[in-house]
């Protein structure tokens, strides 16, 4: 069933693709009084009669100080865990988790660098402590940027930030979590996890990034970072150079190398990193790959990408000044400073906030040379990237959540398709008969909108970048999530959307109500993540890309269940190689483990967009 709502919810387009920029009435909110009653479970205490923010989570802006209430000595009663980095001495927590071999030592709120930063200029070295670090707790997020008006505010915040951290400039933090056992000779493998959020918004300290799960269960160490999104992120000021506008992807290799010098002293090993990420995360890390010459020495020896990539995004936004000129303007830059630039250094954190939320003012990252590569997707069909295993993959229905109220199929996928080359009215012809109304589960307009969404936005193109890379030599494996837990969603009826894989990958799912199947299909994920760490060039256990073993995989017809629904697939495909894993739903049954099917399958619609992302990235024949 569509989720109910009263107005459209249109899209707005921005780096990584999109945001919900629209009032929106309440979808259906889960209501149990029992998940009401744990408000320190990731989707707070949200209930359809209390739709909004938790008391204890009130929107808020934590001022700026000298020294972060986390970076401070004060207040730590001794006991725990200890670790010598290069700037000084960390006081840890310990945690333990119910039939683990080991307890977990949590460093929280660790600075990798100067905190607060200089507004608008690369990170910096924190210089060394004068006392002891208390990293006991979460740092606050980086100041966030949520877009106008109110009731989009919260359905984004619902659904990716909940509960809600405070926020401050002082955010160059990160955490570590390494199992309490002494380490293998070698040093354990490391997973450097980067969160999504368009690059507006996220943190760290996300209870659903939680990396004790990972660290108790698979005997690895988990470090997660914040680094500064949207204008304190990446400031399009023409008064900066090229190399001073991608701050935050700057504060992402800052937090790196903090790991190649210290994660030693926790049992890790920083020849054994492996890169992970969602969204923008996952678009970070391909700006990571393909920055990094293939004859280069990356901070890192393998990478994973969940639902996002930048390579062959079918929306391209170019980085312009306008946005920072009118927040100046807004703000009555220059006024009494030499420049725009100095005054909004100067100017009040919350109003250059509440200025670029109102405005829905959007700032992305540019071509640096450095941190971004003009044409990642020819970088990548030249071969001269990083040359690491990968593995990437995406959600069954990850356009349900960006494409709710949508109801006119035409109109949308005319707008959708608008810079596509050729005819867009034959485009949207040709695509509304691939997915026609009343069969394949798509019962509605809204059904049908969303899993082209899905597909043209997401599949196809991390579909495209997993072969693409297999086919310069790079060892890759692509996964396919299919499962959809109603104890981890506020929205049930969204499915198998952008983002719920998360709590299932981490462990970090809700134990009230959990299922055997959620149960054991949250340890196959979290044990092929971290296998893949150890040993990037094994994988995680299925065949990768191109190598899998020829066999029948369709004959007639089939089915897979996708977030409650059937969809059938057509009886064309009747040879190819297994090298797609499947997890979650399959037929009647839901296993734990993963089942490894042929990628057409799934992606046989793909081809119609093949023509969009080779003009877009002007790789046609490159191959």
């Amino acid at each position: 069933m569509a989720p109910q709502v009263g107005s459209r919810l249109p899209l707005h387009w921005s780096t990584m693709a999109f945001r919900i920029t629209a009032a929106v009435p309440f979808l259906t909110l889960l209501t149990s009084s029992a998940i009401a009653g744990k408000p320190d479970q990731w989707y707070g205490q949200h209930t359809a009669s209390s739709y909004g923010h938790a008391s204890e989570y009130s929107r808020h802006y934590a001022p700026t100080s000298a020294s972060s209430p986390t970076a401070a000595s004060c207040g730590y009663q001794g006991g725990g865990p200890t670790a010598t980095v290069d700037a000084g001495i960390l006081h840890g927590t310990t945690t333990s988790l119910p039939a683990a071999t080991a307890s977990v030592n949590k460093f929280l709120g660790v600075p990798f660098a100067k905190s607060p930063p200089t507004r608008f200029a690369p990170p910096e070295s924190p210089g060394s402590f004068s006392a002891p670090i208390n990293a006991t707790s979460w740092a606050p997020a980086c100041i966030q940027q949520f877009t106008y008006p109110v009731a989009q505010q919260q359905f984004t915040e619902l659904i990716f930030n909940t509960p809600e951290p405070p926020e401050s400039e002082d955010c160059l933090y990160l955490n570590v979590y390494a199992p309490s056992t002494p380490a293998p000779a070698g040093g354990r493998a490391v997973m450097f996890w980067i969160y999504g959020g368009a690059l507006e918004f996220g943190n760290a300290g996300q209870a659903t990034y939680d990396g004790s799960h990972f660290a108790s269960y698979e005997d690895v160490i988990v470090v997660t970072t914040n680094y500064r999104t949207n204008v304190f992120g990446f400031p399009s000021s023409p008064e900066l150079p090229d190399t001073g506008h991608n701050l935050g992807f700057l504060d992402q290799r800052f937090a790196l190398d903090w790991v190649q010098r210290n994660i030693a002293q926790f049992g890790g090993s920083p020849d054994k990193v492996t890169i992970f990420g969602e969204s923008a995360g996952g678009f970070s890390i391909d700006a990571l790959l393909t920055s990094f010459p293939a004859n280069s020495t990356p901070p890192f020896r393998g990478a994973i990408l969940e639902s996002g990539q930048y390579s062959y995004r079918p929306t391209r936004s170019e980085s312009t000044s306008e946005p920072w000129e009118r927040l100046s303007a807004a703000l009555g830059c220059p006024g009494q400073y030499s420049s725009n630039l100095t005054c909004l250094r100067a100017a009040n954190a919350s109003a250059i906030k509440n200025t670029i939320e109102r405005q829905i003012l959007t700032f992305d990252p540019i071509p640096d040379g450095v941190t971004l590569v003009q044409s990642p997707a020819q970088q990548r069909l030249s071969g001269n990237i990083a040359y690491v295993p990968v593995m990437g993959g995406t959600n069954a229905q990850e356009g349900r959540v960006f494409t709710v109220g949508q109801n006119n199929t035409e109109a949308y996928l005319t707008g959708l398709f608008s810079n596509a080359p050729g005819n867009t009215s034959a485009l949207v012809q040709a695509v509304e008969a691939a997915y026609p109304l009343g069969q394949n589960g798509l019962k509605t307009p809204y059904d049908q909108i969303a899993q082209v969404f899905t597909e043209y936005i997401f599949q196809c193109p991390q579909a495209k970048w997993a072969n693409d890379s297999a086919n310069i030599g790079i060892p890759t494996w692509r996964y396919y999530y299919n499962a959809s837990f109603t104890n981890t969603q506020a929205f049930p009826q969204l499915g198998v959307y952008h983002a719920s894989e998360i709590p299932i990958v981490f462990g970090t799912r809700q134990e009230l109500g959990t299922t055997t199947q959620e149960y054991a299909l949250s340890n196959s994920m979290m044990n092929a993540w971290a296998n893949f760490a150890k040993n990037p060039m094994r994988g995680p256990g299925w065949n990768p890309i191109s190598t899998g073993t020829a066999a029948q995989v369709l004959v007639g017809s089939s089915s897979m269940q996708t977030g409650g629904q059937y969809l059938s697939f057509n009886g064309s495909v009747l040879s190819g190689t297994w090298d797609l894993g499947l997890w979650g739903n399959r037929g009647d049954a839901m296993s734990g483990g993963v089942t490894v099917i042929d990628q057409l399958e799934v992606d046989y619609r793909c081809q119609l967009f093949e023509p969009i992302y080779e003009m877009i990235t002007g790789t046609a024949g490159m191959m």
